[in-house]
């Protein structure tokens, strides 16, 4: 456990660092309770946790997380690793690190102007603040990129991966599993695919919402905005949608993208003018959808109606501000995290499968 000194010193008392002691004074129980907290130990009073948590910023006191780690073998750090994003793991971000190769600092930078990443990160972060962990970003998406996530994490960088991964046959959980090392994904697995712990959304319930919806408000020509075919959240979510639609009712893919949102609109009006409701599969291509709709004259909702998806910044950022379909990202993430500090502490636990329900938000555009 930690040594019961600070970076330096030997206790507040001779002016030097503060110690474990020190905070234990401070809070008003032993020694030991104090390296339980600090430690990370689970089993503690939360009232008595938090009293230590008020003694550890009243005296000052900062671990030696160096000592720490060599008694708990644990880093203190996990990875939030992207993959499927056209960044690489150069792009790594945690102690500094910067941009590794040429185009990564743009590709990171697209990942940022989804809010869906923003949401996750901060989410993760939250949760990990408390029991004093700490996020490394990474981004994997060529080979070399998924060899240094798996080096970063055998060598003991950090002590798991929270994934985010963007495509059914992304081979990097496949990697994680094979290696033995702690990992959550953010998206259900293929059948057949590696063992690992893993939360998702019922994207197919979404769909089926937004559809029920618009049929309420009187709405019978329809149309979809598709999130890329190769994700399975957009094809269940289009598949729910199409279900309380009806097959025939005309689909164009786009890339979650506002820009995407715009040409597949565009694309919509073209082939059906007198489309009267659409469903976009994230709330990015729903907000390019009405943009294109008030170039068009079409009023949002009186003359065509839009639902998104995610519930994002982006469902209230334009006006209309967007009925859409919400993901509960934050505490999808929040699960992730939940799930990888127990697999940390039950390596040999059956993997752990849990799904969000989503809802609906009404708001203007429908």
């Amino acid at each position: 456990m930690d040594t019961g000194r600070g970076r330096t010193g030997t206790g507040a008392a001779t002016g030097s660092a503060p110690t474990l002691e020190d905070v234990a004074r401070a809070a008003g129980v032993s020694r030991a309770t104090v390296s339980r907290v600090v430690n990370g130990v689970r089993n503690v009073d939360p009232a008595i946790r938090e009293a230590v948590r008020r003694a550890v910023a009243a005296t000052g006191y900062v671990p030696n997380r160096a000592a720490r780690s060599l008694v708990t073998r644990r880093s203190g750090a996990v990875a939030l690793v992207v993959s499927g994003t056209g960044a690489g793991a150069g792009a790594a971000s945690g102690a500094g690190a910067g941009a590794g190769r040429d185009g990564d600092s743009d590709a990171v930078a697209r990942v940022f102007q989804d809010p869906f990443f923003g949401r996750v990160t901060g989410a993760v972060v939250q949760a990990l603040r408390p029991r004093g962990v700490h996020p490394v970003l990474m981004f994997a998406d060529a080979a070399e990129d998924r060899a240094q996530v798996l080096a970063y994490l055998g060598q003991g960088g950090a002590d798991g991966a929270l994934l985010v991964t963007t495509h059914a046959d992304d081979p990097l959980p496949g990697m994680l599993a094979g290696a033995g090392l702690a990992a959550v994904r953010f998206s259900r697995p293929e059948p057949g695919a590696p063992p690992l712990d893993w939360v998702d959304l019922r994207h197919r319930e979404g769909g089926a919402l937004a559809a029920g919806h618009l049929a309420g408000r009187g709405r019978r020509r329809l149309a979809v905005i598709a999130g890329p075919g190769r994700l399975a959240a957009s094809r269940e979510r289009v598949a729910g949608f199409l279900g309380g639609a009806g097959p025939a009712t005309p689909v164009v893919e786009g890339d979650f993208t506002v820009e995407g949102g715009e040409r597949a609109m565009r694309r919509l009006l073209a082939e059906r003018p007198d489309l009267d409701g659409v469903f976009a599969a994230n709330d990015l291509m729903a907000q390019g959808a009405c943009l294109v709709l008030g170039e068009h004259g079409r009023r949002v909702p009186d003359d065509v109606a839009v639902v998104g998806f995610d519930d994002s910044s982006a469902a209230t950022a334009g006006r209309p501000r967007l009925t859409t379909v919400r993901q509960p990202v934050e505490a999808m993430a929040t699960e992730m995290v939940r799930l990888l500090l127990d697999r940390l502490a039950s390596p040999a636990a059956p993997p752990a499968e849990v799904l969000f329900a989503p809802s609906l938000i009404v708001r203007d555009s429908a």
